[in-house]
């Protein structure tokens, strides 16, 4: 029971600031843009459900798919940082919609086939679980085996916990991201969400830059 609760706290405390249900809201709201309320609810179980399992097969077979591409942590933490970079820029430049596209939404004409297609990338990888939340979830997988059967047991089934909740987070926040913003001006908004695609730029070369460090001191060292 205790490594239940410990393995919890350590991966909801660890996880929550990664994930960040509201802030990825807000870049959720920005890429799908003016869409009915059940366009909304039903993206936003898809990439709950999909979160749970993405982050549930890196906690279970991570470090072992890593290791067989012979994939170091520091490179992915380079590579999957400048994905997000890249994400944060396009978001950062993308222009207001149209009056054309407005209408489109309101009236029902709008294809949403390809938001369908940005479930798992870029909307479940790397927005709402990103390489940052990989790293954490292999750490706490390799602190949690090799304690013993039940231990173990108990750690994992703490962390799986702390997924699960932060995917129904994940839904609540995504889904009713129009309610949320709803009372906010437009122009607020539309200044809102361009300061949150700026935060996802620099996350992303915060990210790439911690994996950088640690190949440069081992390129030093060697």
């Amino acid at each position: 029971m205790r490594e239940l609760v410990t393995f919890f706290a350590l991966a909801f405390a660890a996880l929550l600031p990664l994930i960040n249900p509201v802030g990825d809201a807000l870049i959720f709201l920005g890429m799908v843009g003016t869409a009915p309320p059940s366009v909304y609810l039903s993206l936003a179980k898809r990439i709950a459900i999909s979160t749970t399992v993405f982050m549930l097969v890196i906690e279970g077979m991570g470090t072992a798919v890593f290791k067989f591409f012979g994939i170091s942590l520091p490179v992915m933490q380079v590579s999957g940082g400048f994905v997000i970079a890249a994400m944060g820029w396009n978001l950062l430049n993308q222009s207001e919609a149209s009056a054309t596209e407005k209408k489109a939404a309101i009236d029902g004409s709008k294809d949403y086939a390809s938001l369908d297609e940005m479930v798992f990338y870029p909307l479940t990888f790397p927005i709402t679980a990103g390489p940052g939340c990989i790293v954490v979830m292999v750490t706490l997988s390799a602190h949690a085996s090799g304690a013993g059967l039940v231990p173990e047991v108990a750690a994992h089934a703490g962390i799986v916990l702390a997924v699960v909740l932060l995917s129904i987070a994940v839904y609540f926040c995504y889904g009713y991201a129009p309610a949320i913003t709803a009372r906010v001006r437009p122009a607020s908004l539309h200044g809102i969400l361009r300061v949150i695609a700026f935060v996802l730029l620099c996350i992303g070369v915060q990210i790439a830059w911690n994996g950088a460090q640690v190949l440069l001191k081992a390129l030093h060292t060697s």
